[in-house]
């Protein structure tokens, strides 16, 4: 672990959907480093979405997180993530219910601007409340000290990746785009072709996730094992490259994002040979060692 310098976070999610992002959550609430500043939702029924990262917030103790609602529908193509199908377990948890529309914007311009050169801002879901910010105020890139997206897949094909196109980016290709064009912003991108070395089978993760925010991503899990018997820690290791990043080895170039092919929108094209080297991406991970930060951490 580093030294005990509090890092500011912000979190953009599209929590609910894949159970992954519940795991992130409870892994931020939980890390000493981590000052999280607030929370913003994104796709289909993002206030459900904002709903379940307030459960999961108060089940760790955490009440006074702010988050906010934010885009409901991609720039361009239609919605593919119309329902956020974990908010089946909120009637059992305590959690607000007030959340308007549209708010996540606002938030994410404003307190970056009160933390200029400061925040790392985490997404760990499709990119469209983030190519809005950019768009709306293009300084807001300069004013990041980082930017690290669960986003891509960079080295398709390989033994792990079975699509050349990862979902973060599938379902807004058109705000990835806006996103890895910007110049002069620090980022990082963990892609498919190491989250997808980060796996747990159903029963290993229903002995291990247990106590605090970890109990509401157990429930929601149920509902998460109903489509795959496994967990993939796709964003989990995102957060880990925030606080742990030496457990990754990375790359530097130029992302492109395919938008004229129907067939292949959203496919992240890599390119290491680039003079721009304006993207940097994760290439390899120890598993081992995420394995062991991860439960260290989120299960204290």
């Amino acid at each position: 672990m580093q030294d005990n310098k509090r890092i500011p976070v912000l979190l953009d999610t599209d929590i609910g959907s894949d159970i992954d992002d519940a795991l992130c959550l409870a892994y931020l609430l939980e890390h000493p480093q981590c000052e999280l500043l607030g929370i913003t939702t994104v796709s289909g029924e993002p206030e459900k979405r904002a709903m379940l990262a307030d459960a999961v917030c108060r089940a760790a103790g955490k009440t006074n997180i702010s988050i906010h609602s934010g885009s409901e529908d991609p720039l361009v193509i239609k919605q593919r993530q119309t329902v956020a199908q974990q908010a089946e377990v909120l009637s059992k948890w305590d959690h607000r219910e007030d959340f308007q529309s549209d708010t996540a914007i606002d938030f994410l311009r404003e307190t970056i601007h009160s933390h200029p050169g400061k925040i790392t801002l985490l997404t760990i879901g499709p990119l469209t409340n983030i190519a809005l910010l950019f768009r709306i105020d293009p300084e807001i890139p300069r004013l990041l000290k980082s930017l690290v997206m669960m986003a891509g897949v960079f080295t398709f094909p390989n033994e792990h990746v079975r699509y050349p196109v990862e979902w973060n980016v599938l379902l807004d290709p058109h705000a990835a785009a806006i996103v890895y064009g910007t110049e002069g912003l620090s980022n990082v991108s963990v892609g498919l072709d190491v989250t997808t070395k980060c796996v747990l089978p159903a029963e290993v993760c229903r002995k291990r996730l247990s106590g605090g925010a970890l109990d509401v991503a157990r429930d929601a899990a149920e509902v998460w094992f109903r489509q795959r018997p496994v967990i993939t820690f796709h964003d989990p290791l995102a957060a880990v490259a925030i606080f742990a990043p030496g457990l990754m080895q990375y790359a530097d170039g130029q992302v492109e994002i395919e938008l004229k092919s129907d067939l292949l929108a959203g496919m992240t094209i890599w390119d290491p040979k680039s003079e721009a080297k304006r993207n940097r991406i994760a290439v390899e991970v120890d598993s081992n060692g995420f394995f062991d930060e991860y439960f260290q951490i989120a299960a204290r």
